[in-house]
């Protein structure tokens, strides 16, 4: 696993040990960074929140592109430990919660970029981005990556699907508050 583009562009990340998470794998992680750079353009000054972060990867990828900060919400200590040694291997600032994205609390500023790697076949990433929504998570105009598996559906009240795209098991689908 290894960082695609940016700053840190080629250094390796580690993955945790064990099949508790199951990292994004690199041709994924550049399909969905492509994706999001047709449409942000730009990382620069982007607040940035990886939820399920398991090794951080996706908060790193985008920090490596010019994100202002990332907070990763990780609550595997095996992911946390991978997690930490990333961001300390890349000198790397980055706000950790060792928790469950269920338990979060009302964010103080809303994110402009959340990306989701929840456990396949949960429907996890759906009921966390609700809670998000409700919690100030979610800026206006944000845009929101959640991975699932490929036959996945994603649909979560208050968001509007912006694409989806399969990736081999997995499957990509970007979302945005819907206008109220």
């Amino acid at each position: 696993m290894r960082i695609i583009a940016g700053q840190w562009r080629g250094r390796v990340l580690v993955a945790p040990k064990g099949d508790t998470t199951r990292p994004t794998a690199d041709r994924t992680r550049e399909a969905l960074f492509s994706m999001l750079t047709s449409r942000l353009g730009s990382f620069e000054g982007l607040r940035v929140a990886d939820l399920f972060a398991g090794s951080g990867a996706l908060g790193l990828e985008a920090l490596s592109r010019g994100a202002a900060a990332c907070t990763f919400v990780e609550q595997d200590r095996q992911a946390l430990d991978a997690l930490r040694a990333n961001l300390a291997a890349l000198k790397a600032v980055g706000d950790v919660r060792a928790q469950s994205v269920m338990t979060l609390a009302p964010a103080r500023e809303g994110f402009d970029l959340i990306l989701m790697d929840p456990p396949y076949g949960t429907g996890a990433g759906q009921v966390a981005l609700d809670r998000c929504r409700r919690l100030g998570w979610i800026a206006d105009g944000a845009i929101v990556s959640i991975e699932t598996a490929r036959d996945e559906r994603v649909e979560v009240a208050g968001f509007m699907l912006e694409a989806e795209r399969v990736h081999g098991k997995a499957k990509i689908t970007l979302l945005r508050p819907a206008l109220q």
